[in-house]
């Protein structure tokens, strides 16, 4: 398997590209779509084969991208002697400065607001958190798996409000903020903790964490035998 982009992801590529000097000024919008198809000098149809969804699909293209390149500055930092608190919070910053243009963002924030995109906007965000819980190397197989990163889209979608609000030089502001709610999710993890150990509420947590631990992430799920399934050969 390899990363090479198919011809289908080039396209959307170079849309996006051409794209982005549009949506400070247009949005996510139709306007900016068929610029950037015009710009990107690409066939109306092999857009539309790319993009089915028009500036929808340029918009999570774009939030994809900065994943992307968040995972790739975090693969080239050396993390060995960080918290694991500090990590998260410097995958936060890595994954907000890769957007560079607030305006982008901005607008990206209220196409994802609507109803009828709120949907794609969430996956879009969870996708972001399990990016950087896979990149910093989580292994949880239970319920863990979930609650760490409903926790983590939570802290890094307010810093991103957050972070579109501020004016202060190099956005200290926004990166005090991001330390805040990390601490307070840290707050969260010891009082749980604390309780796990206290003797006269340990019993009240036998079944809940039973229960906990029998969930298990999509990738660990096991796949049952369906009527004309068949069980690969072994040699």
């Amino acid at each position: 398997m390899t990363d090479t982009p198919t011809g289908m992801e080039q396209i959307r590529d170079q849309l996006l590209d051409a794209a982005l000097m549009h949506v400070p000024f247009d949005g996510w919008s139709e306007a900016a779509f068929r610029a950037a198809i015009s710009d990107a000098g690409i066939e109306p149809q092999m857009a539309r084969a790319a993009c089915p969804r028009g500036a929808v699909d340029l918009a999570a293209a774009f939030h994809r991208r900065g994943d992307d390149l968040m995972v790739q500055h975090l693969h080239r930092t050396d993390l060995t002697e960080m918290r694991i608190r500090d990590k998260v919070g410097l995958a936060i910053r890595y994954r907000i400065e890769a957007a560079e243009d607030k305006e982008l963002v901005r607008r990206g924030a209220t196409l994802f607001a609507l109803p009828q995109h709120a949907a794609e906007g969430s996956r879009l965000v969870w996708g972001t958190a399990d990016r950087i819980w896979t990149a910093l190397g989580d292994v949880s197989e239970d319920v863990n798996w979930y609650t760490k990163r409903a926790s983590l889209a939570a802290v890094y979608g307010s810093t991103v409000l957050y972070w579109l609000g501020d004016e202060t030089p190099g956005e200290q502001a926004t990166w005090e903020f991001l330390d805040r709610r990390i601490g307070n999710v840290m707050q969260v993890e010891k009082a749980k903790a604390q309780a796990r150990k206290n003797p006269l509420l340990k019993p009240f947590l036998i079944g809940p964490d039973f229960i906990a631990r029998q969930i298990r992430p999509p990738h660990a799920r096991p796949r049952h035998r369906m009527p004309g399934w068949l069980s690969p050969r072994t040699e």
